[in-house]
């Protein structure tokens, strides 16, 4: 297996928090970390190519090609809110040895820029949801789970599968502070409205406030993005197949 980063730049960061924003489960993280790139006009530094990543190109309108990949992007602080690594990507691996591989690399860079916190995003798939949807946690330590739980969510019982799940606890082997913040949401489409339940948390956390107004934007070109991969697809027919390939995904 071949995880590799190319860096472009080494940001000098203070205390970093490291962002999740991979597709999952109402692809929740995704428009979360777009929005936040976009919002904060954060700057690229890296970019993550695995051979555990789909086996496929799309071609643009110039004749070009575009792969499945994952990149890397910073945000410094000109006020009171915190340095942040935003990790965002069109796929999350899509073998279990290729998630811990690329989920170490990850790590090894954040370590690299001085960061000792991480926090992951994601959906928690309901069949019905009635009035504001509930968020969820799980956590690396009593003291991470405390702040998780005092920016409104609750303790995450069970399993989180996937890059979401995996993060925190790879990252609790390392020494970081993490924890999840997973938010109601229906299934597989861009939920706009999760992501801004979850946003406003993160905004709690980071002692941040970004505009929440332009969600939807992020959400529709998440949702363009995704289904030129063919990670979800307008026919419903296709919602239930898409469903179980990616059930891993939260």
């Amino acid at each position: 297996m071949v995880c590799v980063i190319e860096i472009f730049e080494k940001p000098k960061l203070h205390d970093p928090v490291l962002i999740e924003g991979l597709p999952g489960i109402g692809f929740v993280a995704n428009i979360a970390a777009l929005h936040l790139i976009r919002e904060l006009k954060a700057e690229r530094f890296g970019e993550v190519h695995s051979s555990a990543f789909q086996d496929l190109a799309i071609t643009t309108s110039n004749g070009g090609v575009q792969c499945p990949m994952n990149e890397l992007y910073y945000y410094k602080s000109q006020k009171e809110g915190r340095d942040l690594i935003i990790w965002y990507g069109n796929t999350q691996a899509l073998t279990t040895s290729g998630q811990y591989e690329l989920c170490g690399k990850i790590l090894d860079v954040a370590q690299e820029l001085d960061c000792h916190y991480v926090v992951t995003l994601g959906g928690f798939r309901q069949e019905e949801i009635k009035g504001v949807p509930q968020i969820y946690t799980a956590a690396s330590d009593h003291e991470a789970l405390d702040i998780a739980l005092s920016l409104g969510a609750k303790i995450m019982v069970g399993q989180i599968f996937g890059i979401a799940g995996l993060t925190v606890g790879l990252a609790r082997l390392r020494g970081f502070k993490s924890f999840s913040l997973l938010v109601d949401t229906l299934g597989m489409y861009p939920d706009a409205n999760a992501t801004r339940y979850v946003l406003a948390a993160l905004n709690k956390f980071l002692n941040m406030n970004v505009d929440l107004s332009s969600i939807d934007a992020a959400a529709e070109e998440t949702k363009r993005i995704l289904e030129s991969f063919g990670l979800i697809r307008t026919v419903g027919t296709e919602k239930k197949k898409e469903e179980q390939q990616f059930r891993w995904f939260i």
